[in-house]
């Protein structure tokens, strides 16, 4: 069926899907009403638009014109441009206004809409608003003009805007030319996108620019989903291939080109030729060179000085530490890098304060944690202020970079990070770069978690280095022994099975064999049974479901939609708004699923900034169905407004991945124990989600699971180079023992 165009005027606009942008349209051509549908922009009544597409007979609303693209005309009458003007499409512009400049300039009114100086000369329009509406007139049609054509591509409205804001006038000319320089230069727009565009442009299949571009792909790919810092060249080399339908021998000529305009590079990983993106490269590089820097320039505590304060300290809290805290506490007087390791209840919390109370003499000890939920429970339990590393190094989201680097320094003797296995590489190389030399460093995590969602491996590579002081905590502090959550953590961790439904304790277990009686559960524990054993007033607040996969009926996805349903069910009043497939409504839990470095945040006593992040939760506090927006406040106190192009960025929180439960702590946890992929079922990631309970947890499902994931030690391979970079750089440390092996002091009496 061969296309034509339809030439109409826009009357109204029946139905659009704001997320997609799928519209049902009114125009008027001619005599005619017609009804178009298709994918397409917004658009404003009056507007005369040149629709391309073809003529269908739908079954149920009878004849339509079915729009491929579409191009918006600048009206010509007199008549057509005051509608327009008229529509509030405009700034400053309403239908006084627009019959004003209509009678003013005539057939040239849109020519002079771009005109400060004209524009004042008409009656009723200051110098400051006649700016206002030449700005606003611009940004609307060169925006609309770009996202037309950006539409006609398959790219959804949001990213459209996203991408014409950002090049503004070129946009055309910049994707024509080059449509992979999005890849580099607008957040969302992957090789795929760019790739769909640029074969629709007739760009071939083994021009340079896509062949090089494919190649970068992978490893930002590898870097963003699996956390590789660089990639072997044979797998690199395989992995484009098979995206680019080419060949190894062919990429490896552009590999080649890469390497020579240091795009990448290649760096030896012990015996494998890895390749990394270069700043991916230069950032592991300078992360082992700040950390060794830090760790040399340090002040010494005196010993004994310090050992009076740490008694002193034992006296005031009624405990003794042990000899593994001691070592800890020393430790961090002493090292100027110190990283302390260890599993539940073996006392971190307990070293962090000593610390506190041992360098707190020595100048201001800042406490910063990847996560704001993670930063309130480092506050809770040391009674500090604590902030996320993000606020520590105070982001600017309009500078688009920490304010806080190596010109402008923090201002502390002490820097102490908690939850350390979730810092990703990137994240790691700017803390180093706001801390100065002569502050001490003290990195606190259990490294058998999960890694970072992030890329690199910076905890566990810390630690294998031999070159900073370590202190790895065993032995279970005594106000814990009574706990099976951390009894039961320590016995997974060591590939033992979990003591279950032991009478008193703190940690359950709740046969069910089928999947969908197992997710029954999980919701019925939710909303009626633990509330009323724990004695909870709010049980959404206080109880977790984390589950190992997304897909299934214990999976994330069906686990929340059952949850909402059952906690926060739609009723008369409640505001709500549709997102895709999700209904976010007034009360719901919910947490922001990537970072976003633009988007601002105030707090209720007027503190403002810019940067939400990956993993942050908090509940919708307000929803405007008018504005089609909806505010969430987050668990530090930080209320974000969404528009509704930005709600792609939440999720619902009744039930999170437990790679998304990193860095939270919550009184209870439920968690089903049913079937997933075996590489979903694993010991760390078992052992990740039980650590995230305080007070009790509850698996649901079979034996069965339970044992295969204590037996599953499966642990995901990373490409990472910090380990090397920090061996080169501190001489070639032996990689067999640990070059930090110091006793802990005699103890005088």
């Amino acid at each position: 069926m061969s296309e034509t165009r339809l030439e109409a005027v826009m009357e109204s606009t029946v139905f659009r899907n704001e997320e997609n942008g799928y519209s049902v349209l009114s125009v008027r051509s001619g005599h005619d009403s017609v009804t178009v549908v298709g994918i397409l922009p917004p658009l404003t009544e009056g507007e005369q638009v040149v629709f391309t597409g073809v003529w269908t007979d739908h079954p149920r609303f009878g004849r339509q014109f079915k729009c491929a693209s579409c191009e918006i005309q600048k009206p010509t009458t007199v008549l057509g441009i005051e509608r327009l003007l008229s529509s509030g499409l405009i700034k400053g512009v309403g239908e006084a206004t627009a019959r004003r400049l209509v009678e003013t300039f005539g057939e040239d009114t849109l020519g002079a809409m771009g005109d400060v100086h004209k524009l004042a000369l008409v009656k009723g329009i200051s110098q400051k608003r006649a700016q206002m509406i030449a700005v606003s007139f611009a940004e609307q049609y060169g925006v609309r003009r770009n996202m037309v054509f950006l539409q006609s591509y398959g790219i959804s409205p949001a990213l459209s805007q996203k991408i014409a804001k950002t090049y503004g006038d070129r946009t055309e000319q910049t994707v024509r030319s080059d449509p992979y320089q999005l890849i580099r230069d607008v957040e969302g727009v992957g090789f795929l996108t760019a790739d769909r565009i640029a074969l629709a442009l007739g760009i071939p299949k083994d021009s340079a620019a896509r062949l090089r571009s494919g190649i970068c792909y992978v490893l930002q790919e590898a870097a963003s989903s699996a956390g590789h810092t660089y990639l072997p060249r044979e797998e690199l080399l395989q992995k484009a291939a098979s995206l680019l339908r080419s060949t190894p021998q062919i990429l490896e000529e552009h590999l080649q080109e890469l390497l020579f305009s240091r795009e990448v590079v290649l760096s030896r990983v012990g015996e494998c030729e890895g390749i990394f993106l270069s700043g991916v490269y230069y950032c592991e590089t300078e992360t082992a060179m700040r950390l060794l820097k830090i760790l040399a320039t340090a002040p010494k505590e005196d010993i004994r000085g310090a050992m009076k304060k740490v008694r002193a300290f034992e006296r005031e809290q009624g405990i003794t530490l042990s000899e593994q805290q001691k070592l800890a506490v020393l430790s961090a007087a002493q090292k100027g890098v110190l990283v302390i390791t260890g599993g539940p209840g073996t006392g971190k919390t307990t070293i962090i304060n000593c610390i506190l109370s041992l360098l707190g003499e020595k100048g201001k000890v800042e406490l910063a944690a990847p996560t704001g939920r993670a930063a309130k429970r480092m506050s809770e339990a040391t009674g500090e202020k604590a902030r996320t590393i993000h606020r520590l190094l105070e982001f600017s989201g309009e500078e688009g970079r920490f304010l806080r680097d190596e010109d402008n320094p923090l201002d502390a003797a002490c820097v102490v990070v908690d939850e350390m296995s979730m810092v990703d590489i990137f994240l790691m190389r700017s803390l180093l770069r706001a801390v100065r030399n002569g502050t001490r460093l003290i990195l606190v995590g259990d490294a058998d978690q999960l890694p970072s969602v992030g890329a690199g491996n910076v905890l566990r590579d810390i630690l294998a280095s031999g070159a900073v002081p370590s202190v790895r905590l065993t032995d279970i502090y005594r106000q814990s022994e009574k706990s099976l959550i951390v009894v039961n953590a320590h016995r997974i961790n060591d590939g033992e099975l979990p003591i279950l439904n032991q009478k008193q304790s703190d940690f359950f277990f709740e046969r069910k064999r089928g999947l969908d009686d197992a997710a029954q559960t999980v919701v019925s524990l939710c909303t009626r049974r633990l509330p009323a054993y724990l004695g909870l007033q709010d049980g959404v607040r206080q109880i977790q479901v984390i589950a190992a996969t997304k897909k299934g009926p214990c999976g994330v996805v069906n686990l929340n939609r059952a949850l909402q349903e059952a906690l926060n069910p739609p009723a008369p009043g409640k505001g709500e708004l549709l997102f895709g497939d999700t209904a976010f409504r007034l009360g719901d839990k919910v947490m922001h699923v990537k970072n976003d470095y633009q988007i601002t945040w105030e707090t209720d006593g007027g503190e403002e900034g810019t940067g939400v992040f990956n993993g942050d939760m908090g509940f919708v506090t307000d929803v405007d169905r008018d504005l089609s927006c909806l505010t969430v406040r987050y668990d530090d106190e930080r209320n974000v407004t969404y528009e509704y192009g930005q709600l792609e960025e939440l999720e619902l929180a009744y039930c999170i991945s437990v790679h998304k439960s990193q860095g939270s702590e919550f009184p209870a946890v439920v968690m089903p124990a049913t079937g997933a992929p075996r590489m979903l079922l694993t010991r760390n990631l078992f052992y990740t989600a039980l650590t995230r309970a305080r007070q009790l947890v509850v698996l649901v499902g079979s034996e069965q699971i339970i044992s295969e994931m204590v037996n599953n030690n499966y642990i995901s391979t990373r490409y990472t180079a910090l380990l090397q970079r920090i061996r080169e750089q501190n001489g070639e440390a032996d990689e067999t023992a640990p070059i930090f092996q110091q006793e802990a002091p005699e103890w005088e009496d």
